[in-house]
């Protein structure tokens, strides 16, 4: 049955990706461990902005690279220890370079990059929870923009744990630590 109204559901119940594709609200939502986390409205035009940036200088870097960038909504189902898919969630861009994990569905495993830029909706609970998922779903690299502040932060996984690097500020130099050739200037990065 074809579910057409968030309200429809329990957001108490623990819910599947089988569940997931089911749901035709207009609504955006993740599933995170089979619950469900409401997202913010459609975009702001900064964000969009910033997103676009941030794919100026990925694309051509992995393009080389035979990786595929995409962006939200582009589900990607993160399984847990059982194999089972309680989560989907939507970065707002991310890299996948194993490319037996891209089917008609999205993206099913970790992405080898996961970025996700901040609004003003995007509450520190959901942060937190994201950044646990991630580190916990063994997402190598995960990076953080602040576009307000004017700063990203690069978590890498080391030893099953994420290591917080320095935030590279307005103006300095961004570089991967799982591809360490890709870098690039920040300078202008935050003027829309």
């Amino acid at each position: 049955m074809e579910i057409t109204n968030i309200d429809q559901l329990d957001l108490n119940k623990t819910y599947t990706f089988a569940d997931y594709l089911l749901w035709r609200f207009k609504e955006r939502v993740e599933l995170i461990k089979g619950k469900i986390l409401k997202m913010s409205p459609a975009p702001a035009p900064n964000h969009q902005r910033m997103a676009q940036k941030i794919n100026q200088k990925l694309y051509p870097f992995f393009a080389e690279k035979q990786c595929e960038l995409f962006f939200a909504p582009f589900d990607v189902r993160l399984p847990n220890k059982n194999g089972e898919i309680l989560t989907v969630v939507q970065p707002d861009l991310c890299v996948i370079c194993d490319r037996k994990k891209i089917d008609d569905k999205g993206c099913l495993g970790a992405p080898d990059l996961v970025i996700e830029i901040l609004s003003p909706g995007n509450s520190k609970k959901e942060m937190n929870l994201k950044f646990s998922l991630y580190e916990e779903s063994g997402i190598p690299e995960y990076w953080v923009v602040d576009s307000s502040e004017k700063f990203i932060l690069i978590y890498s996984l080391e030893n099953g744990e994420y290591i917080s690097r320095k935030p590279v500020a307005d103006g300095e130099i961004l570089q991967s630590i799982k591809f360490p050739d890709l870098k690039f200037s920040t300078k202008d990065f935050y003027e829309f």
